[in-house]
């Protein structure tokens, strides 16, 4: 069976994710291709990438949101068109997709089957949480950005079915956590300046800010501001305590699994986002607007009180690899007859 595993490549997210499922089907035998396509992620794949695209990317602002200027920019349609004419995506007898536009885009001019395997697919769910303010262009952005014919997703919780809990990746999962004394920052969409500025307000607090803006470490008082690697977050994350972080969604659910407390702050502007920060508020874990210094209580507040959450989220990757591969087989052979 040839496999194309099609990833998204703006923010850490799905390529976190993709480190345990790549393996995943490699055990199941398959011939396994892979594509990314966009920027703006930090972490790398220590697997051969096939396809290796500039895509469709949001990219990060320093205000809290995405900086849609430079979005607007980056984005070339024409580019674009052309990248999806160049995958062949009916040399593959199936296509998976973690939320990347391309093959996706390739695969429904094609008219070809497109499984998505992603959490933005748990979150268009009609029984996943949703914010109370609309957002009605988010939300159509969030359903055809990448259309599939078929939908696999993962959320906080097993909101319905075909939506399972976070895939932690291994070097979570074996990590040795302890109840360090620093607090563990990421928050992409805000400058260094932004976030050193609110957190020099909290005294005697240690906190190990992880950037998108800085290729240098520098530290200021009790704040240490560090270019992010993917080893150097997971060991300042499993020996914090407590993370503070954006509403996305794997780290969060890291942060969970680790048994942290932790506080988020979704991106403005950002419909999963907010989605999302409508799910862990229901959980019990405390959200924040924005970086403004009107939150400043509520973050003070965080950090003197040990409110924890727990979450049961077991290792299944294995067993939704074999539910995505036996679908399609049945796809494949009910489309013969």
């Amino acid at each position: 069976m040839k496999v194309l595993y099609a990833i998204q490549g703006t923010g850490n997210g799905h390529l976190s994710r993709a480190r345990d499922i790549i393996p995943a089907l490699q055990r199941k035998n398959v011939e396994l291709d892979i594509l990314v396509s966009g920027t703006q992620a930090d972490i790398k794949l220590p697997y051969p990438i096939k396809y290796q695209l500039s895509g469709w990317s949001f990219i990060f602002g320093k205000k809290g949101g995405v900086d849609m200027w430079r979005t607007y920019l980056k984005t070339n349609a024409a580019r674009i068109n052309k990248e999806i004419k160049s995958i062949p995506v009916a040399e593959y007898d199936l296509v998976i997709n973690d939320f990347e536009p391309i093959s996706a885009w390739a695969c429904k001019t094609k008219n070809l089957p497109c499984v998505a395997l992603s959490h933005q697919s748990a979150v268009l769910s009609r029984h996943a949480p949703k914010p109370k303010q609309k957002d009605h262009l988010g939300k159509i952005i969030l359903e055809k950005y990448a259309p599939s014919t078929s939908q696999y997703g993962f959320h906080f919780k097993n909101y319905d079915d075909n939506i399972f809990t976070p895939i932690i990746r291994q070097d979570v999962r074996s990590i040795k956590t302890t109840p360090g004394e620093h607090y563990t920052v990421y928050l992409p969409s805000y400058s260094d300046e932004k976030i050193l500025k609110m957190l020099s307000n909290i005294k005697d607090v240690k906190w190990q800010v992880f950037s998108k803006h800085n290729q240098k470490e520098f530290i200021s008082k009790d704040i240490t501001i560090s270019p992010i690697t993917n080893e150097a977050f997971v060991h300042s994350m499993a020996e914090s305590k407590g993370v503070l972080c954006g509403a996305g969604f794997e780290t969060p659910a890291e942060a969970l699994y680790m048994q942290k407390k932790l506080l988020v702050i979704p991106m403005k502007g950002q419909y999963e986002q907010q989605c999302n920060a409508a799910a862990l508020k229901d959980m019990g874990v405390p959200v924040v607007k924005s970086l403004k210094i009107k939150h400043l209580d509520k973050i003070k507040n965080w950090v003197y009180t040990d409110t924890k959450i727990e979450v049961n989220y077991p290792d299944l990757t294995d067993e939704i690899i074999e539910s995505v591969l036996e679908e399609s087989l049945t796809f494949k052979k009910d489309k013969q007859f």
